[in-house]
């Protein structure tokens, strides 16, 4: 039987861990090996004790505190296993009140994140086997990014991948060009998605920006047919083939007690009642945008109107989704 790809075994550990915080009851290997997809297809009752053996000793290596103990009390006889939230927690952190509001914007979109296919169904089977929950403890197992790149789930897939695609590319101020990649990365930076990666005509590494991308992105050639250099730093080689742009200055109005990370970076802070007037310079729109909607009602874009322009479009999707939902 062929080795499992890193993704698949990536998933079976991560099934695996939720499988064991989501109980505060020893679990017995048979009820593992029920709620885990991944277990309930191997072929035998050896290949599932080899498989088992091997990740738990893996979750120890990586320094999740997983517990053996007598699933019964007062019979030693069957060992059970769970991960102690105790020790799986982190110690308390204090934060500034900045950072706090960051996290709390952070938290509501990891509640919203739903966890998805084989480890829904994990869940759904230890409910059905009425095991006591903690659900609080898997709230934040797998955040959901939120992208607005159509290319973004095809890029992302051929990097897992690591099969070669094709698709129309637009330089800016230039007409779309097809190219063909080996894809070695993808990586959010100053606030765009970007793909790192060889391009097969030029022969040379290329940096492509995702929002440039047209049309659908199409495979080419087979999974795993190239190597990701070791060395390879995509943070490093996208800022090396960033132009600098001239700096600009925004002007903005921000509630008091609000919008601290602009304030620590304003040119000029001009206090007026319960708002302030800031101007803070900028390089990119795009990302100063985002910043500024992020705030909400507390921060507002004044000037320029192109930064204005961006900030309302934010928030209109982000009205526009919440009606939707509801």
């Amino acid at each position: 039987m062929p080795a499992p790809s890193p993704a698949a075994k990536t998933e079976r550990l991560l099934n695996l861990v939720i499988c064991l915080l989501y109980t505060r009851q020893p679990l017995s290997k048979a009820r593992i090996r029920s709620a885990v997809p991944q277990y309930g297809e191997a072929v035998s009752d050896e290949a599932f004790d080899r498989m088992f053996e091997r990740d738990k000793d893996e979750l120890r290596e990586l320094g999740i505190p997983l517990k053996t103990e007598p699933v019964d009390a007062y019979f030693d006889d069957e060992p059970g296993y769970r991960i102690d939230q105790r020790e799986y927690a982190l110690p308390e952190i204090s934060f500034e009140a900045d950072e706090l509001a960051v996290l709390g914007l952070a938290s509501r979109t990891w509640q919203q994140a739903s966890l998805g296919g084989p480890a829904a169904q994990a869940m759904r089977k230890l409910q059905a086997q009425d095991i006591e929950r903690d659900t609080a403890s898997v709230l934040a197992l797998e955040p959901r990014v939120n992208t607005s790149e159509p290319a973004f789930d095809a890029v992302k897939n051929a990097v897992v991948q690591r099969q070669p695609i094709r698709f129309s590319y637009r330089k800016r101020g230039a007409q779309g060009e097809a190219r063909r990649v080996q894809p070695w990365a993808i990586t959010s930076w100053h606030g765009h998605w970007y793909l790192t990666g060889h391009d097969l005509d030029r022969e040379a590494p290329r940096v492509f920006r995702l929002s440039r991308v047209e049309g659908k992105v199409a495979r080419e050639g087979k999974a795993a047919s190239y190597d990701v250099p070791t060395d390879h730093d995509p943070v490093e080689m996208i800022a090396g083939t960033q132009d600098e742009r001239a700096p600009q200055t925004a002007r903005l109005r921000a509630r008091v007690g609000a919008g601290n990370t602009l304030r620590r970076r304003a040119l000029r802070v001009a206090d007026d009642g319960s708002w302030s007037e800031l101007e803070v310079e900028f390089r990119d729109a795009e990302v100063l945008a985002n910043e500024i909607a992020a705030f909400g009602p507390a921060v507002v874009a004044l000037e320029p109107q192109g930064l204005v322009e961006r900030v309302v479009r934010r928030l209109v999707a982000v009205r526009d989704l919440h009606q939707a939902a509801r």
